[in-house]
Protein backbone atom coordinates (compact mmCIF):
# COMPACT_ATOMS: atom_id res chain seq x y z
CA UNK A 1 0.00 0.00 0.00
CA UNK A 2 1.22 3.52 -0.76
CA UNK A 3 2.54 5.54 2.16
CA UNK A 4 0.07 8.41 1.74
CA UNK A 5 -2.85 5.96 1.65
CA UNK A 6 -1.53 4.11 4.73
CA UNK A 7 -1.25 7.36 6.69
CA UNK A 8 -4.84 8.22 5.83
CA UNK A 9 -6.39 4.79 6.44
CA UNK A 10 -4.53 4.33 9.75
CA UNK A 11 -5.74 7.84 10.67
CA UNK A 12 -2.26 9.11 11.48
CA UNK A 13 -2.99 12.00 9.10
CA UNK A 14 -6.55 13.11 8.48
CA UNK A 15 -6.52 13.56 4.69
CA UNK A 16 -4.60 11.83 1.92
CA UNK A 17 -3.70 15.12 0.24
CA UNK A 18 -2.18 16.38 3.50
CA UNK A 19 -0.23 13.11 3.79
CA UNK A 20 0.98 13.55 0.21
CA UNK A 21 2.10 17.13 0.88
CA UNK A 22 3.90 16.09 4.09
CA UNK A 23 5.83 13.45 2.15
CA UNK A 24 6.74 15.94 -0.57
CA UNK A 25 7.99 18.41 2.05
CA UNK A 26 10.26 15.77 3.60
CA UNK A 27 8.42 15.60 6.92
CA UNK A 28 7.79 11.84 6.68
CA UNK A 29 10.58 9.28 6.90
CA UNK A 30 10.50 5.50 6.81
CA UNK A 31 13.26 3.52 8.51
CA UNK A 32 15.30 6.71 8.94
CA UNK A 33 15.16 7.84 5.28
CA UNK A 34 12.90 10.50 3.77
CA UNK A 35 10.07 8.76 1.94
CA UNK A 36 7.94 9.71 -1.02
CA UNK A 37 4.17 9.31 -1.02
CA UNK A 38 4.50 6.38 -3.44
CA UNK A 39 6.69 4.33 -1.03
CA UNK A 40 5.30 0.80 -0.60
CA UNK A 41 4.65 0.32 3.13
CA UNK A 42 5.51 -3.09 4.59
CA UNK A 43 4.99 -4.64 8.02
CA UNK A 44 7.71 -3.73 10.57
CA UNK A 45 8.53 -0.40 8.86
CA UNK A 46 9.14 2.48 11.28
CA UNK A 47 7.42 5.70 10.17
CA UNK A 48 8.39 9.09 11.61
CA UNK A 49 6.13 12.09 11.03
CA UNK A 50 7.17 15.65 11.94
CA UNK A 51 4.17 17.97 11.91
CA UNK A 52 4.85 21.30 13.56
CA UNK A 53 6.47 20.95 16.97
CA UNK A 54 4.99 17.48 17.35
CA UNK A 55 6.87 14.38 16.19
CA UNK A 56 5.27 10.96 15.93
CA UNK A 57 7.07 7.64 15.56
CA UNK A 58 5.13 4.43 14.85
CA UNK A 59 5.87 0.87 13.82
CA UNK A 60 3.67 -0.71 11.16
CA UNK A 61 1.97 -3.84 12.51
CA UNK A 62 -0.48 -4.64 9.73
CA UNK A 63 -1.71 -3.35 6.42
CA UNK A 64 -5.45 -3.33 5.81
CA UNK A 65 -6.78 -1.50 2.76
CA UNK A 66 -10.31 -1.28 4.14
CA UNK A 67 -9.82 -0.65 7.86
CA UNK A 68 -12.78 0.69 9.77
CA UNK A 69 -12.47 3.40 12.37
CA UNK A 70 -12.18 0.85 15.19
CA UNK A 71 -9.47 -1.12 13.37
CA UNK A 72 -7.29 1.88 12.43
CA UNK A 73 -5.49 1.99 15.76
CA UNK A 74 -4.52 -1.69 15.43
CA UNK A 75 -2.50 -1.03 12.25
CA UNK A 76 0.47 0.46 14.15
CA UNK A 77 2.11 0.72 17.56
CA UNK A 78 3.47 3.97 19.00
CA UNK A 79 7.18 4.15 19.74
CA UNK A 80 8.90 6.43 22.31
Amino acid sequence: MRLDKYLKISRLIKRRTVANEACDAGRVSVNGKPARASYDVKADDVIEIALGAKALKVKVVSINEYAKKEEAGLMYTLLQ
